[in-house]
This record gives C-alpha cells, sequence and structure tokens, in this order.
C-alpha cells in the first residue's frame, strides 16, 4: 500500500466507496495518469461527468479567468457567470424550462426541483418509479429505490412517497408494452387503493434510468404519464442529472421523446467536473416561489458557473460525433451479443449504455462475478470501466464526448477479450 493511500484509509471516511485503487497525479483528455506514470483511459467519466474528457482547455481557461475575477458570493452579491449560465440553459432545456436556480449536487438539484412542486401544488405527495437513483441525502435517498441498501439505517424515511415499478421488459422477461401496461396498471391501483391523484404534488422520474441498470423510459410510459400529470394537476419532474450535457447524444434524454417537464433537475457534466448542479421551471412556477423559501450559500459558485458556460458552448459541436459514437457502439455489443452467451441484454441512449452481464440468458440470472473479471481484465489492460444496477453486473459504459471512433474500438475489444477470457475460464 502507497504512503498516501493509506493515509487516505487512516484519514477519510470509509462510507465513501472507490472504484479503483489510483491515486491520481495528473488528468487529460480520456486519460488519468498515476504517481508512477501509469495511465488509464477513464471510460467511468468521473462517474458521468468529464463528458468532455478531463480538463478540457476551454473548461480550464473560463475556470481559471473568473478565478481571477470573483471567487465566492454566497448569496451577497451578483455576478456575471451565473447569468450567463443561466441563460445558456434557457436555450438547451425542454420547451417551457424558462429560470433556473443553481446548488452543488444533483441531490440538491432534485430536492429543490421536488420542494418547488410541493410548493407550487400544495400537495405533499411525491410518485418516485422503482429503481430509481435520486441521490443520498435524507430526501433525495427517500426517492432512490436503485438498491435498498442506500436506506439502511435511515428509516423512515419522507412520509408521503409512493413508489411504482419502472418498466423493465428485460429484467420481467416481457415485451416492452407488457412492461408499461404492467407499471400504469400499478399506478392506477395505487391511486385506487392507498393515495388519491389530488394528494399528489410531484411524479419524479428518470427519463433512463442510471445507477437502477440504464433503463431508458418507454416513449408511450412518458406520455402516459404525462397525460395523466395533466389530468390530475401533478407536476412532471425530469431527473436528468445523469442523462444531461450530451450523455444521451442529445443536450438531454428529453430530446428523445415528445414529452417535456414541468421542472427539470440537472447536473454531473454540467462543469464537466466542477461542483455545480441546477433546477428549472417555466417563469409562472418559479417566480411564485417566494424569497427565502429555498437557498444555498455555494449553490450556483462563479468559477464553476463560468466553467458551464465554456461546456455549453462547447458540448454542441461535439453531439453530432457523440450520434456516431453511439451507434458505433450500439451496433458493436449487438455484434458481441451474438457471440457471448454472458451477454444477457444490451440497452441505453446515446453514450449512456447498459451491457448486463448473466450466467444464463433463459433465467436472465445477473453474474456480479462476470462484471469483476471483465472489469479487472480491462483495468490491468489501461481501461476504467464501472458498473450498474442492483446486482453490480451490468458494465456502464458511459465513454467521453472526445473519444475517437477508434479510441471507442479499443475500449469495446478489451471488453470483448474480456468476455472470452471469462467464458474460458468458466
Amino acid at each position: 500500500m502507497s504512503d498516501l493511500l493509506a493515509r487516505h484509509e487512516n484519514i477519510i471516511a470509509p462510507v465513501i466507496a472507490f472504484d479503483t485503487e489510483v491515486i491520481a497525479e495528473r488528468a487529460e483528455g480520456l486519460w488519468v495518469t498515476d504517481v508512477n506514470g501509469n495511465r488509464w483511459a477513464d471510460f467511468a467519466c468521473g462517474t458521468a461527468v468529464t463528458n468532455l474528457g478531463h480538463n478540457h482547455p476551454a473548461v480550464v481557461s473560463a475556470a481559471h479567468d473568473q478565478l481571477d475575477r470573483v471567487m465566492h458570493s454566497g448569496c451577497i452579491f451578483r455576478y456575471d457567470s451565473v447569468v450567463e449560465a443561466a441563460e445558456r440553459l434557457a436555450k438547451i432545456t425542454p420547451p417551457g424550462i424558462e429560470k433556473f436556480g443553481f446548488a452543488n449536487s444533483g441531490a440538491e438539484a432534485v430536492e429543490a426541483a421536488v420542494k418547488l412542486a410541493r410548493y407550487h401544488t400544495k400537495r405533499q405527495g411525491v410518485i418516485t418509479f422503482r429503481g430509481a437513483f435520486h441521490g443520498r441525502t435524507m430526501g433525495s435517498v427517500s426517492y432512490t429505490t436503485s438498491n435498498a441498501k442506500y436506506r439502511d439505517g435511515y428509516h423512515p424515511v419522507l412520509g408521503s412517497t409512493f413508489v411504482v415499478p419502472f418498466p423493465h421488459p428485460y429484467r420481467w422477461g416481457v415485451s416492452e408494452q407488457e412492461a408499461v401496461e404492467r407499471s400504469l396498471h400499478e399506478l392506477r391501483l395505487l391511486f385506487k387503493h392507498v393515495v388519491t391523484p389530488e394528494n399528489i404534488g410531484a411524479m419524479l422520474i428518470e427519463p433512463v434510468q442510471g445507477e437502477g441498470g440504464y433503463y431508458p423510459a418507454p416513449a408511450a410510459f412518458l406520455e402516459e404519464l404525462r397525460a395523466i400529470c395533466d389530468e390530475h394537476g401533478i407536476m412532471l419532474v425530469f431527473d436528468e442529472v445523469q442523462t444531461g450535457f450530451g450523455r444521451t447524444a442529445e443536450w438531454f434524454a428529453a430530446d428523445h421523446f415528445s414529452v417535456d417537464p414541468d421542472v427539470i433537475a440537472i447536473g454531473k457534466g454540467i462543469a464537466n467536473g466542477l461542483p455545480l448542479s441546477a433546477y428549472g421551471a417555466s417563469r409562472e412556477v418559479i417566480d411564485g416561489w417566494p424569497v427565502g423559501a429555498h437557498g444555498t450559500t455555494f449553490g450556483g459558485n462563479p468559477v464553476s458557473c463560468a466553467a458551464a458556460v465554456a461546456v455549453m458552448d462547447t458540448m454542441g459541436d461535439l453531439l453530432p460525433h457523440a450520434r456516431q459514437l453511439s451507434k458505433q457502439a450500439f451496433d458493436r455489443f449487438e455484434e458481441l451479443a451474438q457471440r457471448h452467451p454472458t451477454i444477457g441484454d444490451v440497452r441505453g441512449l446515446g453514450l449512456m449504455i447498459g451491457v448486463e452481464l448473466v450466467s444464463d440468458r433463459e433465467q436472465r440470472t445477473p453474474d456480479k462475478a462476470a462484471f469483476k473479471h471483465v472489469q479487472k481484465y480491462c483495468f490491468d489492460r489501461e481501461l476504467i470501466i464501472i458498473e450498474c444496477g442492483p446486482d453490480g453486473n451490468i458494465i456502464r459504459f458511459i465513454p467521453p464526448l472526445i473519444t475517437t471512433s477508434e479510441e471507442l474500438d479499443w475500449a469495446i475489444d478489451l471488453i470483448d477479450a474480456g468476455l472470452t477470457d471469462w467464458e474460458a475460464t468458466r
């Protein structure tokens, strides 16, 4: 064990889980280099954050410039970078999202979005969907059901939180239409037996479930949720923390659908590594939130906002490339699935791809050991990948948008070889 790693374990709270023991010395583009000069291509993207790659020059330059001018406000005075960040967001977020507030993390953005919806509707009930990940603060963990371990030791969670199944066609072994019908049936039963719609202020959903297994929401499901919300005066809240800023090869996952949210929560890739998140809604909704009803000390930090402006000024040119990479990746993984019985399913949107590994295709038995083997195989050959899903068996394939076609092939070739090695040893 290195001296720094030993010091880290001696002084840093062990509750934070790390995917590697790499001690990073520097990072640039795809590559992270450790203190001994070893390097890895980071296809974890700092957990779906560095969509432009590490230390993108435009982002670094913007942050440096802002750092030299104003570093912190604390809601004492106003400054240009937060206004510019909001103005850029208004140009790329779904129709109807017109004004914004800023926070530090995705969990904070989700909490603010739900608080806003509850305040606006004067209703306290929140509907979430099984398999969702919305954060780990006491409020957001009440909405998180991707894994029961996140709630261990924290019960009771917030009251008036109601969980409905998210359509999981592969995991349930049914068609997409059947999965949608099953989920909607459970929602109707909830309204009939547990809580009436008149008590629900927000319906909170990820357009693509992240931590829960990289399941895209079927279009028909989102369309019906939109209709139900409209019928009953419920606010539809999209958690686009992981799906935003090019991760699905569009600005937001909502761009893949004909459904627009009433409130949106965004984060992760917004500032490409600096802490920042945001929430947005219509002018009418946000202007009805009185001064002091919500607040923050560090949210909308000047340096983070300047970085976000640079991200939004840069990323648009990369989206066509991301769409090409997405097609290439799906084609490759679908070909791999023909050759590797360990691959049970390939799903996702854009460059947010889940490759589910199983020990029995017919039974769809999750195989965490297979993932661990492939992960180590890739790590030993300079590629970092991470997992998702409650069973830890799904490859979370999230390369930076700056990845070249050749680099993408190299990474998938390593996964291919890792699967071959695993299947040879079974």
